[in-house]
């Protein structure tokens, strides 16, 4: 199988308000998401790729116009905007244009990251 990804950052804030008050994401903050695409494939196309990463160019469009410097409570219209919804939103959007998607990382600290893979 070959696998390739790509990596793509926004900012945006949050709150998950859903937790208690004196709980740190309970507060409004923001994070520097780094999104990770994975795509795989058991056999290269015609050019010798799993996709051409020039191909994932309307991914980066999709988080620019929609999520980077915006509220993610009010982009995607729930107050459980985690890094694992996030994953599986993202995910859901690739896979319906890259049907190689086979995973997607989101994280929102250098230390933190959630994963959608089906």
């Amino acid at each position: 199988m070959f696998r390739i990804s790509k990596e793509f950052h926004f900012s945006a804030s949050h709150q998950l308000c859903q937790l208690p008050p004196d709980h740190q994401c309970a507060r409004l903050h923001g994070h520097n998401y780094i999104v990770v695409v994975e795509l795989a494939a058991a056999k290269l196309n015609s050019f010798g790729f799993v996709r051409d990463y020039h191909e994932l160019a309307p991914f980066r469009r999709y988080l620019d116009e929609n999520f980077d410097h915006r509220h993610l409570n009010d982009v995607l219209g729930h107050d459980a905007v985690t890094a694992e919804c996030l994953a599986r939103h993202f995910f859901d959007w690739c896979k319906s244009r890259l049907p190689e998607t086979v995973a997607v990382r989101v994280s929102e600290t250098p230390k933190t990251w959630a994963e959608y893979r089906p």
